[in-house]
């Protein structure tokens, strides 16, 4: 189906330029989701969202960061498919630690069967080749995102990037989706949706409904977790929350949480524990990420993370 060139809902629109959906939120670029990257092999090269911006217009992602060029943004990514890494970079295994194993595969996109308007915010409908690093089909994925404005008592400044990955094994074998910690890797159980933060962002501070800290929130789970961090030049606080959907198998999901180091935060939901990926049964996972001006006490914390869910459960 072909994609409109421009689609407008309420103080929101969208433009594709045959690479890339860039989101205007009042006239402002907020979100730029590249669905043909030019990566190289080593990088798995994938759909990923960048740059991602404030209502105010700060930037709150980084991509191909010197310390791990295979860091996208915002994207959804799995080191450890089966024998292929649609992560990036080396992989962790049990036989061999960290090391570049030429399994390096890409998710390519297909086709928008739609970039359309809804009476919430514009939602996109993609489908994808996930393939080895040799060419070989591996993974056949169903995705969805919208870009949706919030409006709830206590989220004015944000909006939420509502995401949805329908995977479906096409290899001949059976899958199994696991981590670096499924292979022995201490608390390294990265994986799904994840997002790198500005070098600003370090030493930030997480919140979840458990109160607040930082690297000591690596691994745990919770409905809901919100990053705070500080931008260089404006000097002002932004905060990136995550939700899922509590159908998700294996929900809560464990996040993975690093703010000493550099600033990231995750969906984990292979990360301590691997699950199969079968043919004719495949696997789902649905998540809201808000990107909000601001730094969050617990009050406005809960408020974003409440309409976030709300508009999840809404998002047919």
């Amino acid at each position: 189906m072909t994609t409109p060139a421009a689609t407008t809902t309420r103080q929101l629109s969208v433009l594709d330029d045959g690479a890339a959906l860039s989101f205007t939120a009042n006239g402002r670029t907020i979100a730029t989701y590249t669905y043909k990257p030019t990566d190289a092999q080593y990088e798995s090269p994938r759909p990923f969202f960048h740059p991602l911006a404030t209502l105010e217009g700060d930037e709150v992602t980084i991509s191909r960061p010197w310390d791990h060029v295979w860091h996208k943004g915002l994207s959804w990514a799995l080191p450890n498919v089966g024998k292929h890494n649609f992560w990036g970079g080396a992989t962790y295994t049990r036989a061999t630690e960290y090391a570049n194993l030429d399994n390096n595969g890409a998710m390519t996109h297909q086709a928008f069967a739609s970039v359309k308007e809804t009476e919430a915010g514009i939602t996109a409908s993609e489908s994808l080749t996930w393939t080895s690093q040799e060419g070989e089909p591996v993974i056949a994925e169903n995705r969805r995102f919208s870009i949706q404005l919030l409006d709830a008592e206590g989220t004015e400044g944000a909006y939420a990037i509502l995401f949805e990955s329908e995977m479906s094994n096409i290899s001949g074998e059976v899958i199994t989706i696991g981590s670096p910690t499924t292979e022995g890797r201490d608390n390294a159980g990265y994986g799904g949706l994840f997002w790198r933060g500005p070098r600003s962002f370090t030493g930030g501070e997480f919140r979840s409904p458990e109160g607040t800290g930082g690297d000591e929130f690596m691994g745990t789970r919770s409905p809901w977790i919100a990053f705070t961090g500080k931008h260089d030049d404006t000097c002002r606080s932004s905060t990136i929350l995550f939700t899922e959907d509590g159908a998700n198998p294996g929900a809560p999901t464990q996040w993975f949480a690093r703010s000493s180091m550099f600033a990231c935060l995750g969906s984990a939901p292979f990360f301590s524990k691997e699950v199969p990926l079968e043919e004719g049964s495949p696997l789902t996972y649905r998540y809201a990420v808000v990107i909000a001006d601001g730094a969050v006490d617990g009050a406005r914390a809960a408020a974003l993370a409440g309409a976030a869910q709300q508009a999840l459960e809404s998002w047919a």
